[in-house]
């Protein structure tokens, strides 16, 4: 018998719409990721919400996400500064030996250290490999107050350039879509948990994940972590 939590009862119920109902499109992506073999596609559809389909080797994810709960979109770019730094190294000995070879009397082909400089020129190229593949840009989006990750996807340099025109509507849309919200923050926390527990059913969010989100929601609902004038008031 699946387990279920009794959560929310008061808060503002809306129907997610399903991936293959009628709706309308606002904006649409498709990244392809050849190294990482990903396929990603989002639409932000009726207003408030955002479909993915993320295809991943044997790993398919479909679903859709409210962007009432969904914070702005997060950018992250990682340098392999140590293998760019090794590449760079192994250019510079490959051309001190070559530059040897060439000033040598012996020719080229016969020479020692021929051996030598085309070793150090294939590590590197496979160096120089490692710091393109390793070098990324990472785009993420997290639920607002759960900080729960809802998408992430990372991609080689120029993954920004290839996502701006749409993270650019996308962000306004989660702008439009805050407006929706419930008036009071208890109203809105509820509904945002009810909104991990949905995530966490369809298999988008782990139990861990959402586990640690509703910690986090619950502890918006202390009284720490209401303003001093709000606390003072219901001491009153």
């Amino acid at each position: 018998m699946p387990t279920t939590e009794h959560i929310l009862l008061e808060s503002d119920f809306r129907q997610v719409p399903d991936l293959r109902d009628a709706r309308t499109v606002h904006a649409r992506l498709e990244f392809r990721s050849r190294l990482r073999r990903r396929v990603l596609q989002l639409e932000i559809i009726d207003y408030y919400y955002l479909s993915v389909r993320s295809h991943s080797r044997s790993i398919v994810l479909e679903y859709v996400l409210d962007l009432r709960f969904v914070d702005a979109p997060r950018r992250l770019r990682h340098i392999a500064w140590r293998w760019i730094s090794l590449s760079l190294l192994l250019i510079a000995l490959a051309s001190g030996i070559a530059s040897h070879i060439a000033s040598s009397a012996t020719p080229w082909w016969q020479h020692d250290w021929l051996p030598v400089c085309a070793t150090v020129v294939a590590v590197w190229a496979f160096a120089t490999l490692v710091a393109v593949y390793r070098t990324t840009e990472t785009v993420s989006l997290f639920s607002t107050h759960g900080a729960a990750r809802l998408l992430e996807c990372t991609g080689g340099l120029g993954t920004f350039h290839v996502f701006r025109p749409f993270m650019a509507k996308l962000a306004a849309h989660i702008r439009l879509a805050s407006a929706a919200r419930r008036h009071t923050k208890a109203e809105h926390l509820r509904d945002e948990m009810r909104e991990h527990l949905r995530l966490k059913e369809i298999g988008v969010l782990s139990a861990e994940e959402y586990e640690t989100a509703k910690v986090r929601i619950l502890d918006q609902h202390s009284p720490g972590a209401q303003p001093p004038l709000a606390r003072a008031s219901t001491t009153l």
